[in-house]
């Protein structure tokens, strides 16, 4: 991202996430009722505009996987309180995410980390909403370039002894590999049976021509964006770097497994397309 600007892909992924709220047909895969309110009124025009299904079958597969691994996150948050007694949730690379003000669990704290300057704008879009901040909510400013995660989530009150579940969507494309590696090794220091819930790409190589045309213009796109594609792997290459964090995976999923949980049996036109993009809930251990 441009230095000292909001994350321009974050606003993005905020106005898929709202156009579902909108444009799709109930049952809704992911159900946010502050997605379309935290948006500001020119991008609430924007949703309105969103073009149909049918008609622009790629741009509603897009807001399927987007929404499709905002509701894994949840679900996986959901079952860390009933199974291992989760306390924290850490939100990597939070963008307009709204969960923290429609928490339903009062004894989880969430953390959202995020570049100062995205924290920055999401804060004149919740003031602008008129969208509380609750108690249980901590910003954690972080500068990749400049500071360390582990350094600013301890200053922000964040237990690392406790368990974690961390969402970390749209965040893995974008980043270097020594950053992957970084990040994944402090995760894989939480408690154990803390989960990570985070989406990621294949290389172009393994995929089929269509999908390699279809990534070479999301590709362009991102870097004009000034956040460029940098990192792809495949299911294997995947597992071993986990290992080498402490980390295993728990569920790596396609298009088909993600369809068959959460589209089966739509026919409004949001489906998943292709198998360019996977998700991958993984633990400590």
């Amino acid at each position: 991202m441009h230095e000292a600007q909001p994350s321009r892909t974050a606003l993005r992924v905020a106005l898929r996430r709202a156009a579902h709220q909108v444009h799709d047909a109930p049952p809704l895969v992911f159900e946010d009722p502050l997605a379309v309110r935290i948006l500001g009124r020119e991008h609430r025009e924007e949703v309105k505009r969103t073009p149909d299904s049918l008609k622009r079958p790629f741009s509603a597969a897009l807001r399927a996987f987007m929404v499709a691994r905002a509701r894994l996150a949840e679900d996986t948050l959901a079952h860390g309180i009933s199974a291992n007694g989760t306390q924290q949730y850490l939100v990597l690379g939070a963008g307009l995410d709204t969960f923290a003000y429609r928490n339903p669990f009062a004894q989880v704290r969430v953390f959202e980390v995020d570049h100062p300057a995205t924290q920055a704008w999401k804060r004149e879009c919740l003031a602008a909403a008129g969208i509380a901040i609750p108690e249980t909510m901590t910003f954690v400013p972080v500068d990749f370039e400049r500071q360390s995660l582990a350094e600013e989530l301890a200053v922000a009150g964040f237990d690392r002894t406790l368990p974690t579940v961390t969402a970390w969507l749209g965040v893995v494309p974008y980043l270097t590999l020594e950053a992957f590696r970084g990040t994944t090794s402090l995760l894989g220091s939480f408690a154990a049976g803390s989960s990570v819930v985070f989406d990621y790409s294949q290389p172009r190589e393994v995929l089929p021509l269509v999908e390699q045309k279809m990534l070479d213009s999301m590709s362009e796109r991102v870097a004009l964006a000034g956040e460029p594609f940098q990192r792809f792997f495949t299911p294997e290459t995947l597992a071993a770097e986990l290992a080498l964090a402490g980390l295993s995976a728990v569920e790596d999923l396609d298009s088909t497994a993600l369809t068959a949980r959460f589209f089966s049996g739509r026919n409004d036109g949001l489906l998943l397309r292709g198998n360019g993009g996977r998700m991958c809930v993984a633990q400590s251990r």
